[in-house]
């Protein structure tokens, strides 16, 4: 059985639910929103609260960006896509790997993409 960790109970090997403010949000063993149209900003403070992180403006300006990117290709970018994308929108000074890897240590796409309650993204291990 999986171990549970602060803030989530184990439903069963694969499936795992937060509750937060008395609402259930069921996630896979990784902490993806299995219902997508569940998500909410609440969700996504309290995922990153749980992996130590608290979100900033820069942080939702990704966020809102990836949930744009989604719900209008239907996929997460890739962290290329991703880097130029906020490049052009933010400024040339973000359009920089490592400023999204200093948002999200443990991956820009991996990490925002579960903050944002999207699927993890294709090529991700």
């Amino acid at each position: 059985m999986t171990p549970s960790r602060p803030g989530f109970e184990v439903l069963d090997r694969i499936g795992m639910s937060l509750e937060i403010n008395g609402k259930r949000y069921g996630t896979d063993a990784e902490g993806y929103l299995t219902d997508l149209s569940a998500w909410n900003p609440e969700f996504a403070g309290a995922m990153a609260a749980n992996e130590g992180i608290a979100l900033s403006n820069e942080h939702w300006q990704v966020i809102h960006f990836l949930r744009e990117y989604y719900q209008e290709y239907g996929i997460a970018p890739s962290v290329r896509v991703l880097v130029k994308i906020i490049g052009q929108r933010l400024g040339e000074d973000k359009a920089k790997s490592a400023y999204l890897y200093r948002l999200f240590p443990e991956g820009p796409a991996k990490q925002a993409c579960k903050y944002a309650g999207l699927p993890k993204p294709t090529g991700c291990v």
